[in-house]
């Protein structure tokens, strides 16, 4: 145990550790989980802890991937011994996974002090307690949505850039995604409570936040209103003080013209759209139910690039979901040559227990999936490349980011992201910059997946999310910081879902 440790307990205070797996929503849900861990009074372990050395260790789990539950009970397993040895110490398990398994869970891991849903995380301070005085495992999964994620205390990872929830659930049927079983039909949260929240969070020195919702911009189903979504984004231009306007993820289905003006005229929504293609096979697609052919998909980025030319569009897609064939795959490799996405997140298919498509016929080999997938990857980081080679001359704005240039130690650099969200590597200036100040560099080199500004920075601009950052270093160390998470870094907050499989959460 570490002297943190050791100080902790010594005045009887309790230490917390969440772990986190899968999409956005997830990170979202455990920043939640640690607000209200910490309003009942907990603090964070130190960094340097090690495992097994906190006093209450959640886990938020993600439903998708084949092995979830392998990876959950051998990461339960490792924890048991440890949890022997402390007295007192505490395990809980929440997420998609605890949705789906309920008891389950605790039959195979009877250690386990808390089992609870993704539609009632605001329990977990009192199941915990109940466990603790009951002495036996306390699982509560509840059947719909007791509170919007947004409306918990928080203990966000960033000081200068936040998620803000819309909306919950999904009204989407897709084979290959068991996210609306979990997290139940689309809720929209009331707009003035949106709008509430960002000016709050604007006022703590916030000055990028991020839409999120499974299906964000079917944002107004609950009322009928098909241009809901639209009218926040221009209602988030007003908010003075908010830089930047960020959404993930869009539903091709969903996506209208208005929307694409909204973009277009808002001059703090950021030039960059994640939109989910899956497949380009109008056959693979009807499988899929994905409501959208190529045609309707293509003819959206057309729009897109028409009204805001320089926007950088990603994507995922799905290689070998079952019954492609040549001729289908042929047809994905088409669109990602017409639509020239400057980033796309592939993925294998794996079953999803618990899907339609995990029992359809014509599952294939795994050989031949990998060999499509490397072909699809090539074209996909050539294309990446020559999009980025693009952006060689041209004079950007960053946002400085924090912790997203693992070299930069070594290479005298500092990280940001561009207002289309691309990465950037610069030059450290001679005066101090700090996470959320603003610098403009002109861009030197381009790689695939990044850019570099090799030159001297041309201006530094402190802002009040620099303030807000360098104000959260000066508080003590378990006060400091953000909550843990299972995730690669790509970003404050991260703009992808990089340990999605493509139909998870806020990846439509």
């Amino acid at each position: 145990m570490t002297k943190s440790s050791d100080r902790s307990q010594a005045v009887g205070v309790k230490t917390y550790e969440v772990r986190t797996y899968g999409c956005q929503m997830n990170v979202h849900d455990s920043e939640r989980l640690s607000g209200l861990l910490e309003d009942a009074g907990y603090v964070r372990a130190p960094e340097d802890a090690g495992e097994g050395n906190a006093d209450v260790v959640v886990f938020n789990t993600c439903a998708v991937r084949e092995n979830a539950d392998n990876r959950l009970y051998g990461n339960l397993g490792r924890l048991a011994p440890m949890k022997t040895a402390r007295p007192g110490m505490q395990i809980a398990v929440g997420g998609c996974l605890a949705q789906k398994d309920r008891d389950t869970i605790v039959k195979k891991a009877p250690w386990v002090d808390v089992v609870f849903g993704t539609h009632n995380i605001g329990k977990l301070p009192v199941l915990l307690e109940r466990a603790r005085v009951q002495d036996e495992a306390q699982v509560e999964i509840a059947e719909s949505l007791e509170a919007f994620p947004s409306t918990l205390p928080t203990r966000r990872e960033s000081a200068y850039a936040a998620w803000v929830s819309i909306s919950v659930g999904c009204n989407n049927t897709c084979t290959f995604c068991i996210v609306p079983a979990l997290r139940g039909k689309e809720k929209d949260r009331r707009t003035g409570d949106i709008l509430a929240e960002i000016e709050a969070l604007v006022g703590e020195g916030v000055s990028e936040i991020t839409l999120l919702g499974q299906n964000v911009n079917a944002y107004g189903s609950d009322i009928g209103d098909r241009e809901a979504f639209s009218k926040l984004l221009r209602a988030c231009g007003r908010i003075e003080g908010l830089e930047r306007v960020r959404f993930t993820s869009p539903h091709p289905r969903d996506f209208t013209d208005d929307v694409i003006a909204a973009m277009a005229e808002t001059p703090n929504v950021m030039p960059q759209l994640h939109m989910p293609l899956q497949s380009g096979s109008d056959t693979v697609l009807k499988a899929m139910r994905r409501s959208y052919r190529q045609e309707r998909y293509l003819g959206i980025i057309e729009k897109v690039r028409a009204s805001i030319p320089h926007a950088a569009i990603t994507t995922d897609i799905i290689v070998g979901f079952p019954g492609e064939t040549e001729e289908d795959f042929e047809q994905t490799m088409h669109v990602v040559r017409e639509a020239r996405f400057t980033q796309a997140f592939t993925f294998q298919y794996s079953k999803r227990p618990g899907t339609p498509a995990a029992t359809m016929e014509d599952q294939i080999p795994k050989a031949v999936v990998q060999k499509r997938y490397e072909r699809l990857v090539a074209l996909q980081e050539e294309i990446s490349w020559e999009e980025n080679k693009k952006q060689v001359g041209r004079t950007l704005e960053l946002m400085v980011a924090e912790g997203e240039g693992r070299k930069d130690g070594a290479t005298h650099r500092l990280s940001g992201r561009a207002p289309d969200n691309r990465l950037v590597h610069f030059t450290k200036p001679d005066q101090e910059v700090r996470p959320g100040d603003v610098v403009t560099v002109e861009i030197t080199y381009a790689a695939p997946h990044h850019l570099l500004a090799e030159g001297a920075v041309l201006d530094v601009r402190r802002t009040r999310s620099g303030d807000a950052w360098e104000k959260r270093q000066a508080l003590p160390a378990e006060k400091a910081g953000g909550v843990m998470l299972g995730l690669p870094k790509i970003g404050v907050p991260e703009p992808l879902p990089a340990a999605t499989t493509g139909g998870c959460g806020v990846s439509q």
